[in-house]
């Protein structure tokens, strides 16, 4: 890398070196049996360039010429966008714990265990299900330099867990599922394990939806059926593209009182964790709803400058491509309702768990539509069965401006979201027969 850096100093105004490694071993289970064992290596080096004040990049991931690299980068900057923001120089990085070196060492046999163990279970509770999921576990090794004295480096440990089950009668499909991750070792599917059963105990008994609007509780696998919309409109580039319904809100009160958010990557030991983003700018928590309060947005160096701003830590390259602004860790705060306490509130309403096509609906203006894949009727303070052919629509903001209550204890959805339920006053509901 500090070969690279030395050669495109000569050539340009200004030059970065990314490099990224990853190492990741997967057990998969297809139709109950086990289907594959899979270990993948990979390594992507990455040279950006200012020069002449626009920008140029070139990448790779096989073998690394460094004079034919620094060659693309520099040429490709002749036509690169303009350059609104220098390199970051030395910084100091918050201390984020993310490595446990207790991954690496989980047997393959072991993680092939935890597979039988989520499938007997499961299948034991259910005949005729069918199941597949399975575990993964790997590193992360990431470093990063620059000509102005900038320099990044750390290493990130995952482990993932996870089960989906399909149960098919007659034209009746029933869809279940969970999953965790972690820097640390999963060796316990028993929390997995207990979920996916109380799913497959309450589709036991079948529920009509009436088509009307309705309150509804969204557990917080149903949230992210919410939370894609917010993803967009906090985004820096797309605030700059004034596409952002909430591009000139900042200091507005335009959510629930009680309604907070934030982008956290500094939690430790979470998988969105970091102590520094893609472009070597220190990890920080960002508020960006505070008791309802729109408080900023998201940004990587170049959105940052464009807006006036400084980066806030969001620069994010993907698997390698030329950086932009991106969310890490998104934390909903918790409230003070239970979800029991929700549902006893509901005379009639709904359950979702899981909402598929959610995105169909016009995603920046936080409108959303979608099919619930598993979801619950509740009668009288109490869930009485599952849902079919049922769809609901409704726009996030105005949910969020004005809710019935949040959940009081929040759960992880694959280290990118924290969040607990959340009970809305009302939603249109439509359901066939």
């Amino acid at each position: 890398m500090e070969r690279i850096l030395a050669l495109a100093q000569k050539a340009a105004d200004e030059a970065e070196v990314y490099q990224v490694a990853s190492e990741e071993t997967q057990v998969r289970f297809e139709a109950n049996r086990l289907k594959q064992l899979q270990t993948n290596q990979s390594t992507s080096v990455a040279l950006r360039v200012i020069k002449d004040g626009r920008l140029g990049y070139a990448t790779t991931s096989g073998a690394v010429n460094n004079q034919e690299l620094v060659n693309n980068a520099v040429e490709t900057a002749a036509f690169g966008a303009a350059a609104k923001f220098k390199l970051p120089g030395k910084s100091a990085y918050p201390k984020v714990d993310i490595y446990d070196p207790a991954v690496a060492s989980v047997a393959i046999k072991d993680m092939v265990g935890l597979g039988e163990a989520m499938i007997a279970a499961i299948t034991g509770h259910t005949p005729g299900i069918i199941c597949e999921g399975g575990a993964s576990k790997g590193t992360v090794s990431f470093k990063i330099i620059n000509s102005r004295g900038g320099q990044a480096e750390y290493r990130k440990s995952f482990f993932s867990l996870g089960i989906e089950g399909t149960l098919v009668e007659g034209t009746d499909m029933l869809f279940v599922g969970e999953s965790d991750s972690s820097c640390h070792p999963l060796s316990d599917p028993q929390e997995i394990i207990k979920t996916v059963l109380r799913q497959l105990d309450l589709a036991k008994r079948k529920a009509k939806a009436p088509t009307r609007e309705l309150p509804v509780i969204f557990t917080p696998d149903g949230v992210t059926a919410l939370i894609m919309p917010l993803m967009s409109a906090f985004n820096g580039k797309t605030v700059l593209e004034g596409a952002s319904p909430l591009r000139d809100k900042v200091g507005q009160l335009i959510f629930d009182k009680r309604f907070s958010l934030s982008d956290d990557p500094t939690v430790a030991f979470r998988t969105g964790s970091r102590p520094c983003d893609d472009e070597g700018v220190p990890s920080q928590c960002n508020s960006l709803v505070k008791n309802g309060i729109v408080k900023g947005f998201l940004y990587d160096l170049q959105t940052a400058a464009m807006a006036g701003k400084k980066s806030t830590g969001n620069g994010s390259r993907g698997r390698g491509g030329l950086p932009s602004p991106s969310s890490s860790a998104f934390v909903i705060a918790p409230g003070d309702t239970t979800f029991d306490e929700m549902v006893q509130d509901i005379k009639e309403g709904l359950v979702i768990e899981q909402l598929m096509g959610a995105e169909q609906g016009n995603l920046l203006a936080g409108d959303f539509s979608g099919n619930v894949l598993l979801g619950y009727k509740i009668e009288n303070g109490k869930i009485v069965g599952r849902v079919k052919d049922t769809m609901v629509s409704g726009n996030v903001y105005t949910i969020l401006k004005d809710i019935a209550a949040i959940g009081s204890e929040a759960k992880w959805l694959g280290g990118f979201l924290q969040t607990p339920p959340l009970y809305c006053k009302g939603l249109s509901v439509s359901s066939k027969g």
